[in-house]
């Protein structure tokens, strides 16, 4: 494992520049305003839209540093959620971390297999029995799959959420495990961690 240490300094540069753009851009929109003849509206909508992307790059940046003290095979799972989301098959993994979950997770069907990227998009695949429930990772390996997981209550920002992001705020509200969704629906992927849903930027490597 990685000992704690995170150290993904070239997404850390590449997300400071970025925010000091946007914080550019607002000082220039800014001292701009005293112009009554410039329209802003159209700036701040670009600005909008930069800042949604800074955030989901900023959570991709912040899941990797979850991730690597507790599994060496986040570029795995990186790839398998970037292919599920290309293929709109949903997908939940569930990253053991300090937390049992052995009292929190309904068992499925034992796997005890190498994590692969491969694997787990077959596990996923539509038709294929285990792909409706949860898999369980524990450090490199697949433990099981069509594992159940105890739902949330809450909806975020008023929507209605689908099963598996219930299922994935629900185990993050009782333990310290990352929660990886897909939507099946969108293509959209998430991750939930301490009772917190956050999307994240599948574009390029996670």
């Amino acid at each position: 494992m990685n000992n704690g240490h995170c150290d993904f300094s070239p997404m850390k540069q590449t997300l400071k520049e970025e925010i000091r753009q946007v914080i550019s851009a607002l000082q220039d929109n800014l001292e701009a305003m005293g112009d009554e003849n410039y329209c802003l509206l159209g700036n701040f909508e670009k600005i909008k839209d930069k800042f949604i992307y800074i955030d989901m790059k900023a959570a991709t940046f912040y899941l990797n540093c979850y991730l690597s003290p507790f599994t060496d095979k986040y570029p795995e799972l990186s790839t398998c959620v970037q292919n599920l989301s290309n293929l709109r098959h949903g997908g939940l993994i569930v990253i053991q971390r300090g937390d049992s979950l052995d009292s929190l997770i309904q068992p499925g069907i034992s796997i005890g297999a190498e994590l692969t990227h491969s694997l787990l998009e077959s596990i996923f695949f539509p038709g294929n029995p285990l792909h409706d429930g949860a898999v369980l990772v524990s450090q490199n390996q697949i433990v099981s799959a069509a594992n159940v997981l105890p739902l949330s209550d809450r909806s975020t920002g008023g929507k209605k959420l689908g099963t598996r992001h219930r299922s994935a705020l629900g185990l993050s509200e009782r333990s310290d495990a990352l929660v990886l969704v897909v939507s099946e629906e969108t293509g959209r992927v998430s991750f939930a961690l301490n009772g917190k849903l956050y999307p994240i930027n599948t574009h390029g490597p996670i």
